[in-house]
This record gives structure tokens, C-alpha cells and sequence, in this order.
């Protein structure tokens, strides 16, 4: 059987994955990373879910190529309603945006039970999942910035526990900045930000032009604390 071969970005994410248990990989596209992690003996079985027909299809045939099918369920549905409370151990869910991933979170709340951890790889707004994760009582146990073909990505890890530890110190920069991703301060965790700061900036000056309504007014504000804390962060 030929080997799957992962982008640097899903073998980071399948480092994480729980070894034993059960995948439910959620937006699996071609459904390479559980074929991955099951040839390299991570895991016991895997769901690969996709909404999208085309993706799906991909799916399945991928599967069926490695000759995976008595182990790796395709299934088509939206987001987690693909899987039934206490069918998997750990959820992967990868290259969508903070909020979607957020929101297939929420809308899937009830399928969690029997559920130890979360992988989540973001493309932007992670900080959307931190906020999810505080509320919901689970705690963030590792991240890992890291780029690839002149894309940056978050990589969160959560597990159930005390949400607001890893929060203590400085809540609203752990949010959004992620707090062990802060601590490190890798040189790509300053590229983005310093990204990040010079889109703020443009977003400031349009602001200052814009009419003096109550929501400008309110955005200005909010976009002056943004640029205060990542300067800081930067300095």
C-alpha cells in the first residue's frame, strides 16, 4: 500500500491526534489525513465528514484507493451532524476560518459527549475559537504557529478542563494573540502580527475619514485598543 503524503500543515495537526482512538475528521476533503493517521497506527477507526458533494466524492475515492473502507466511515452531512454522541475520541477540524469552525462547534454541541480533545486549524480569526472554548469549558492544552507556502496557520489543541487557565495572566491578549503562542513569540507569530498591524492601521485611517456616527465612533475605539495591544506585543 502507498504511503499517504500530508502538507506540513495536516502531519502537524495529525501529531496531535490521540493515539488509539477514534478520528472524526470534519471538512476532510480529500480525507488524507485519516487515511494518514491510519497508516501510521495513530488511530482505530475514522469518520471523514464533508458537506460539499465534490470534496465528498473525493473522500470516498481516496479511501477506497488506500483500501481503507472497513476503517474510515465517508459520510456526507454538516459539519458534526455526521457523527452520533460518543462515536469518536478526537475531532479534527482544519482550513476553515475561526468563526465557521466556531460555528460548527456550537451547532454541534451535543454530539461532543465521549469527545477528549480538539484539533483545530484555523486559516484566520482564531481567536473566535479561544472565545468558543472559554465558554465551553475547554481548556487549550498546546499551539503552534506555522508557515507554509507563504501561508501562516494556528494550530489549537483543547481538551476538557478549567477553560480560563491558560487566560489568567493577560486575558484579552491570550485571546486574541493565543496565550502559549505569546509566551513563545516565534519569528512567524511576529510576521503575522506585524501583517496583522499594518491592516489595522489602513482600517484606522478609513475610519478616521468616515462620518462621525455612534458605530464609527465605537469602531475607532475598538481598533485604537487592537493596534495598542499589538504594538505592544511587537515592541
Amino acid at each position: 500500500m502507498n504511503e499517504v503524503k500530508l502538507s506540513k500543515r495536516l502531519e502537524t495537526v495529525a501529531g496531535y491526534i490521540t493515539k488509539g482512538g477514534v478520528l472524526a475528521d470534519i471538512g476532510s476533503d480529500h480525507a488524507y489525513l485519516p487515511c494518514y493517521a491510519w497508516q501510521k497506527g495513530l488511530i482505530a477507526g475514522a469518520i471523514a465528514g464533508e458537506v460539499v458533494e465534490g470534496p465528498f466524492q473525493s473522500a470516498k475515492s481516496t479511501v477506497a484507493e488506500y483500501g481503507l473502507g472497513e476503517h474510515i466511515a465517508v459520510r456526507k452531512g454538516d459539519g458534526l451532524a455526521v457523527m452520533s454522541p460518543g462515536e469518536a475520541d478526537v475531532i479534527t477540524i482544519c482550513g476553515m476560518g475561526g468563526a465557521l469552525i466556531r460555528d460548527i462547534l456550537e451547532r454541534g454541541k451535543d454530539k461532543l459527549a465521549g469527545v477528549t480533545r480538539l484539533v483545530l486549524q484555523p486559516n484566520i480569526g482564531a481567536h473566535n475559537i479561544r472565545e468558543w472554548l472559554i465558554a465551553n469549558g475547554w481548556e487549550l492544552q498546546a499551539e503552534e504557529m506555522m508557515k507554509e507556502d507563504g501561508k501562516i496557520y494556528e494550530i489549537l489543541v483543547a481538551e476538557r478542563g478549567d477553560s480560563e487557565a491558560p487566560y489568567r495572566s493577560r486575558r484579552e491578549h491570550g485571546i486574541l494573540f493565543g496565550p502559549f503562542l505569546l509566551a513563545e513569540k516565534s519569528e512567524v507569530f511576529a510576521e503575522k502580527w506585524r501583517h496583522e498591524l499594518q491592516n489595522m492601521k489602513r482600517i484606522q485611517q478609513q475610519l478616521q475619514q468616515a462620518a462621525d456616527t455612534e458605530e464609527t465612533l465605537q469602531k475607532r475605539q475598538e481598533v485604537a485598543a487592537k493596534i495598542a495591544m499589538m504594538e505592544e506585543v511587537l515592541a
